[in-house]
């Protein structure tokens, strides 16, 4: 299968590199992440184009013997438009549809007001790491803590096996020591580079802290890694995708997901 989404390949790119296992099944992409089962988007499937009404119900019957102990159904939908109406026979079963902006820079600039008072620097030391967790968690709104907390910490360790085999790097902006906002860069193939889990303690929000540390990182990204072109994908709804704009982040794609929790 060809995968046309930039959305998707940079997705692909990380989680091949994390270890997930990928089988190309001609119509669809099958994607397992067996160390972390909980992870929607790490098990899914990656399908060519939407299915037909005739063609859901074995779609998720072929999900389900896929995937038989997962709490979850997740798909994703290749393309780089809006598919929500080609997309209704599959709502019309249970999953919900999420289609988030893909954004790209191939260059950056400073914020209006960036955030001065912070240190920005990559994330090193054993505390650093458990600070990051600490910011996931509390960023939390969509699952109990207990069940988020066992998943965010498998999780981070991806994150830090990435950064152990030099494929990128995850910074941090501290606050008289504090980490506060995190976020991770990563080779994700040829020229581009993906930005991962950009997040920003919620007592912590509105001081500059996030644009300011994505232009410091989109810089390592075109120093380091040699990135030609960054990757980001933020919610189009929510305020954060204001920040990307503001230091160079256009609008480019259309990302196309699903899942139903519990399924």
């Amino acid at each position: 299968m060809d995968v046309r989404s930039l959305a998707f390949r940079t997705d692909l790119a990380l989680l091949r590199l994390g270890g997930s296992v990928v089988e190309d099944r001609g119509s669809h992409l099958a994607v397992r992440t067996p160390d972390n089962p909980a992870f929607y988007w790490g098990n899914f499937y990656l399908l060519a184009r939407p299915p037909r009404a005739d063609e859901v119900e074995a779609l998720v019957a072929a999900y389900d013997a896929d995937f038989p102990d997962s709490p979850h159904r997740a798909f994703g939908v290749d393309g780089v438009e809006d598919q929500s109406e080609a997309l209704a026979p599959l709502v019309a079963a249970g999953p919900e549809l999420d289609s988030a902006s893909v954004m790209t820079a191939t260059s950056v600039h400073p914020p209006a007001r960036p955030n001065t008072g912070a240190e920005y620097r990559r994330l090193r030391t054993d505390d650093d790491w458990a600070q990051r967790l600490e910011v996931a968690v509390a960023c939390n709104d969509d699952q109990p803590p207990d069940r988020y907390l066992a998943f965010a910490t498998t999780k981070a360790v991806y994150e830090r096996g990435l950064v152990e085999a030099g494929h990128g790097a995850w910074w941090g902006a501290f606050v008289d020591g504090r980490l506060v906002t995190s976020m991770g860069l990563v080779r994700a193939g040829e020229g581009l580079a993906r930005f991962q889990s950009v997040e920003t303690h919620p007592d912590f929000r509105g001081r500059g802290l996030a644009g300011t540390l994505v232009h410091r990182v989109s810089g390592y990204g075109f120093d380091e890694l040699d990135a030609r072109t960054l990757v980001m994908v933020a919610d189009p709804d929510y305020l954060a995708i204001r920040i990307y704009r503001s230091v160079g982040f256009a609008d480019t794609e259309v990302q196309t997901q699903l899942k139903q929790v519990p399924r």
